[in-house]
């Protein structure tokens, strides 16, 4: 686990420029919640270059369908969009594990058997930050309050909250589309 917090990552934030429009004044909110799972995949486990270099992809796009695509069932959307920038940017042999990354980190119970593995160590942070650290999968609760405290929820779960009452409301069979077993 690293002592210093990942707070300035040029690939995640130039993403983030590039698509301020489309985020809107909810902006604050996403990115804050990508840099806090970015960072609590790093208390979980060290990364490679290429590793943090998936991840950062992964963080940015796993969620932003909602925006980018205008849909609360976003996790194939995501997917999509995350592909279409790892073919652009050529870097599509990232593309296995991001998509893995992406399609699931809502799942409820263990991605793989493999505590280690990126894609797990991703979907236990997208808990960890949603559960406002209530889960912490062995994540120390001093940690976690250093990761929210330099990156403020900024009404993230407030929105979440929010866009689960409109889909129950047009979709009460479908209340929580993106989540998975």
């Amino acid at each position: 686990m690293s002592p210093d917090l990942i707070t300035q990552l040029p690939r995640v934030d130039a993403l983030f420029d590039y698509y301020a429009e489309r985020f809107g004044k909810q902006q604050t909110a996403y990115r804050n919640h990508v840099y806090r799972l970015i960072n609590l995949v790093a208390a979980q486990r060290s990364l490679d270059d290429q590793e943090r270099e998936a991840l950062e992809i992964a963080a940015f796009f796993h969620d932003a369908g909602i925006w980018l695509a205008g849909t609360f069932d976003y996790l194939q959307p995501s997917a999509r969009l995350a592909e279409h920038y790892l073919e652009e940017q050529q870097l599509d042999h990232h593309r296995a594990i991001v998509r893995a990354m992406i399609l699931n980190h809502h799942k409820i119970s263990r991605y793989h058997d493999d505590p280690t593995n990126l894609a797990e160590v991703f979907r236990r942070a997208d808990w960890m930050d949603v559960s406002l650290g209530m889960m912490r999968f062995g994540v120390p609760m001093a940690r976690v309050r250093l990761i929210k405290q330099a990156f403020p929820n900024a009404g993230f779960h407030r929105l979440l909250l929010k866009l689960s009452g409109q889909q129950l409301l047009s979709q009460p069979w479908r209340p929580l589309p993106m989540l998975r077993r």
